[in-house]
């Protein structure tokens, strides 16, 4: 090939992934708010799910606590669990009922697992909604159904664990058959959960 027809076919793809680049640019730009609402969407009804009783939601603790928390909840054998945020959940009247606390665990099967768990003001863990669940069809993807994430709900503990033997105590959460991982991974988010508002948030 002459040089003259390199520099050709280097300019054509050159202007070709100029062009791409572009197109995925304006895409992006145009997608990103619709994806943005449809995530708040999503926390907003997990918000209301987890935790009925309230009727608005605001942003509760700061940066530098929820900072401060997770350098705790590293060391407390929960797991590569981290708390993402936390909200405060009010009645009609103003009075706050309790609070959302949406934690993330990176030791799932199939990727992290982000959980939002509503707390209630004495501690009471009123559910757990998942915001992102991408485990095994069959095995893993059933933390989602009520029966199993119904396990935490009406619970007030200072963390759960994970049993194969039939839950026989208050703390204790019944594995999901054939998907211990998961299930240790789902606990060790809700334990973060507990853990920030009984010793970061309710003081």
């Amino acid at each position: 090939m002459s040089k003259g027809g390199f520099m050709k076919d280097a300019m054509i793809l050159f202007a070709i992934t100029l062009v791409s680049g572009a197109c995925l640019g304006g895409v992006y730009e145009i997608t990103k708010a619709p994806i943005a609402a449809a995530e708040m969407a999503a926390k907003a009804e997990a918000y209301k799910t987890v935790l009925p009783a309230a009727e608005t939601f605001e942003e509760a603790g700061s940066a530098d606590a929820l900072a401060a928390a997770n350098t705790e909840i590293s060391g407390l054998g929960y797991g590569n669990v981290t708390v993402d945020e936390a909200v405060s959940g009010k009645d009609a009247s103003g009075a706050e009922v309790g609070y959302v606390v949406t934690s993330t665990s990176k030791d799932g099967y199939g990727g992290a697992i982000t959980v939002s768990v509503g707390i209630e003001a004495d501690g009471t863990v009123s559910g757990i909604e998942f915001l992102t669940l991408a485990e095994t069809a069959g095995l893993g993807m059933n933390a989602d159904k009520p029966e199993w994430k119904g396990q935490y709900a009406g619970k007030n503990v200072d963390s759960f664990t994970v049993t194969k033997n039939g839950a026989s105590a208050e703390n204790e959460i019944n594995a999901i058959s054939g998907a211990t991982i998961t299930s240790n991974a789902v606990t060790g988010a809700v334990n973060g959960a507990v853990y920030y508002v009984k010793n970061c948030l309710a003081q």
